[in-house]
């Protein structure tokens, strides 16, 4: 079993040493990842390695331990605190109730006693591991979260973000059967413009799914959840006919509804479906049904089958879903997979049976989407040549060959222009946090937090991306160029070490020196005497 790590704070290193030396800490289960002299240097060394129990002494320069305690448990509530103190300072360590704090050992410690203190943090520390980790626990955390897993199963499935062969892995994870044979996604949409008096909006709706459920779930064996603000069913059909029923039902519900609760509902009927991969095409033609309600009226059901039949035919109306997983493949894939994407997408809108009316639509949707795609995602379309209607012109001119190709050529310029713009988007970040700190080092409030609020972003994410860029933190960073600044100022003028300390952003000289002297090896007033003797003999 791997050791649980432990970091040691005191300003004292004798004591520290004689804690190292007189335990032993791999018999009792534990490692000492290293130890600190005072709170800052420990609080870098917790955010850098997060080590399991963390033993600080209380009085310390810089950042004494009751701050560090409190930083640690609002920063990292896992780690165990042990604080070990002088014992006119137990009153005062008493104090930390409210910070959890493990356990108060006094000093001179104990070896024998400080032993017991770690055989029993180690009990809790396996105790709590033990019960993370315990089947039976996760297994009824599993089944609370069930419904919550299913439902963004189904959001996923209807989305069309699923492929076929991580579908068996889905289903049986989410306990989740399909028996078909044929599906059919049904929208039910609440107005929300006309509301019952004195009835709130969303326990309207919660009402509606409440009387979906027990109406229509049981006998259509029907997947139901929320999605955009409508209730969304995937029903399961016998016989691909029996979606005339299932309309025939759902005009009932939404009669029955109104009666019952004054809910103004109107369901869309999709098309039907052999393959529950092919759910986003039933899933988008039931919402097309549903905002035919502006000419059909409300409180009824609308299957698109019915009043827009010739518009439905599969390969017809398949041809979102490829398109959505094209512009997919260009955000997040490589070339082949763009270049495969293309070729899906060609496959489906490609069939010698449909009229050449059909394939001038096809296209011209085509050149919308790829519009619609640049220009949300603030690409500069120098691809197309002129306008709308001469890319049109030229894609509707091509061969099947050469349409694929200027297709591929084209999405492949989107996909550069995107990793430019995310990589020219990160380079510029870090540059202004590089500007920012020339410009500020000398404010003592300048830190991770400060930054992140100027430039609105969050810590883990500017940090990430700043480590990834410069292979420093952001700390680091900051604290090597008021030490680069601070070199200058004691070799190029004659003032004093804490007008330094404070021109480079340490209102606490002592520990300005200390940072200076961790970094060049000497104190300030060392490393100006030899740099200034040796300017001189260079004269």
């Amino acid at each position: 079993m791997d050791l649980y790590t432990v970091l040691l704070v005191d300003d004292e290193e004798e004591v520290i040493r004689v804690i190292m030396k007189k335990i032993n800490w791999e018999e009792l289960g534990f490692s000492v990842i290293g130890y600190a002299n005072n709170g800052v240097k420990a609080l870098e060394m917790v955010e850098e390695f997060q080590p399991d129990v963390v033993m600080t002494d209380i009085k310390m320069p810089y950042m004494d331990g009751m701050e560090l305690s409190s930083r640690i448990k609002t920063e990292f509530p896992a780690t165990k605190i042990l604080l070990f103190t002088g014992f006119d300072e137990f009153e005062y360590a008493k104090e930390a109730v409210h910070l959890e704090v493990e356990e108060y050992i006094l000093k001179p410690v104990n070896s024998l006693e400080l032993s017991d203190v770690f055989t029993k943090l180690k009990r809790k520390l396996d105790q709590e591991i033990s019960e993370k980790q315990n089947t039976e626990v996760l297994q009824k955390y599993y089944l609370e979260s069930l419904p919550l897993l299913q439902a963004n199963f189904y959001t996923t499935l209807i989305e069309g973000r699923i492929h076929r062969e991580e579908l068996p892995v889905y289903l049986s994870n989410y306990q989740v059967k399909f028996t078909g044979p044929f599906y059919c996604c049904l929208v039910i949409h609440t107005s929300s413009g006309r509301i019952p008096e004195h009835m709130n909006p969303i326990l309207l709706a919660t009402s509606v799914q409440k009387q979906a459920e027990e109406r229509l779930v049981e006998k259509w064996q029907a997947k139901c959840f929320t999605y955009l603000g409508n209730i969304v069913l995937i029903a399961q059909l016998k016989n691909e006919n029996d979606v005339s029923e299932l309309t025939d039902e759902c005009d009932r519900f939404c009669r029955y509804v109104l009666r019952i609760i004054g809910a103004v509902v109107t369901v869309g009927v999709g098309q039907v479906c052999r393959d529950i991969l092919e759910l986003p095409c039933s899933y988008s033609s039931a919402r097309e049904a549903v905002s035919y309600r502006a000419i059909h009226g409300a409180a009824r059901a609308i299957n698109i089958k019915e009043i827009a039949p010739r518009e439905m035919s599969r390969s017809e109306s398949s041809n979102d879903a490829e398109l959505a997983k094209l512009f997919k493949s260009i955000r997040l894939g490589s070339q082949e997979d763009i270049t495969d994407a293309v070729d899906t997408y060609l496959r489906h809108i490609s069939h010698p049976e449909k009229s050449l009316q059909y394939h001038h639509i096809v296209i011209m949707e085509l050149v919308s989407a790829l519009y619609r795609f640049a220009t949300n995602n603030n690409i500069d379309i120098e691809e197309f040549p002129g306008d709308m209607r001469d890319l049109y012109s030229s894609l509707l001119d091509q061969e099947p060959e050469s349409l694929r190709k200027k297709l591929a050529d084209i999405c492949l310029s989107f996909r550069e222009e995107l990793i430019n713009a995310r990589s020219s988007s990160t380079r510029s970040f870090v540059l202004k946090a590089k500007e920012y700190v020339r410009s500020n080092y000398a404010q003592e409030e300048l830190s991770l937090d400060h930054i992140c609020d100027v430039l609105g972003v969050s810590n883990s994410y500017f940090s990430t991306i700043f480590k990834k860029e410069t292979g420093s933190s952001f700390i680091g960073y900051l604290t090597d160029y008021r030490m680069e600044q601070a070199a200058r100022l004691l070799i190029e003028t004659n003032e004093k070490n804490y007008i330094i300390a404070k021109k480079v952003g340490y209102t606490d000289p002592n520990y300005f020196s200390y940072v200076f002297k961790r970094k060049f090896k000497v104190s300030p007033s060392k490393y100006r005497a030899e740099h200034v003797e040796s300017g001189k003999e260079i004269l």
